[in-house]
């Protein structure tokens, strides 16, 4: 009596090989800052920045200014999806939105309620590693920042060290004196469960070109 041999399938050559894919580390701005530095900051800013942490969204208003060579650098810029605001107001009610996407960066939303404006004026920012280690901040629109980021007097700063447009894998170095000028971003304690947020733009030959400044509060636990 013969006995049966077992049928073989073929073997998918893929299947053993596939892996699931590999998530991105969340930005972490301690080890970009370092040990000594990040603990300069107070614990309520190590909780806002800290890596992978759950979205949250903070209400305040804002103080926006811009000067006349700012206005062109807004117009200019609606072409990637206005990310510089053509605004001169005073205490315009905001919210701050920030989430981790899910490419290891953190997505800052800004929604402001401008006046004479149907529905909320949003600026949208992401930052993240970039292929040097080194950290970036992309708009939706492509407009893009290299940044430096120290701590300084108790604040944590951001500062804009190049502008580049993202074009997918590939980016394109904007000349500098066609860039509103270097951006500085302070986060800074204003006490229990709020900060103020400072953003301005300075050209060198034209000076402030964008201002905007306003204090937040943390979301209710």
């Amino acid at each position: 009596m013969k006995t049966a041999t077992p049928l073989l399938l073929p073997r998918d050559a893929d299947a053993d090989d596939r892996a699931p894919a590999e998530v991105p580390a969340p930005l972490d701005l301690a080890a970009l800052l370092g040990a000594a530095q990040w603990q300069r900051l107070s614990p309520a800013i190590r909780r806002r920045f800290a890596a992978g942490h759950a979205p949250a969204c903070y209400g305040g208003a804002l103080d926006v200014r811009r000067s006349r060579i700012g206005w062109c650098f807004a117009w200019a810029s609606r072409l990637l999806g206005g990310p510089l605001l053509d605004a001169e107001e005073t205490g315009v009610p905001a919210e701050v939105r920030v989430s981790c996407d899910a490419r290891g960066g953190v997505v800052w939303e800004r929604h402001l309620r401008l006046p004479g404006r149907r529905g909320a004026a949003v600026v949208c920012s992401t930052k993240l590693r970039g292929p040097d280690g080194g950290l970036q901040e992309r708009t939706r629109g492509g407009l893009s920042m290299a940044l430096d980021v120290v701590v300084e007097d108790g604040a944590l700063v951001f500062y804009s060290r190049c502008y580049f447009l993202a074009l997918g894998a590939f980016c394109l170095p904007i000349p500098g004196w066609l860039t509103p000028g270097r951006c500085r971003v302070e986060h800074r304690d204003e006490g229990p469960g709020a900060f103020r947020f400072t953003l301005d733009m300075a050209h060198p030959l034209w000076g402030c070109t964008f201002f905007q400044t306003g204090v937040f509060t943390d979301p209710e636990e």
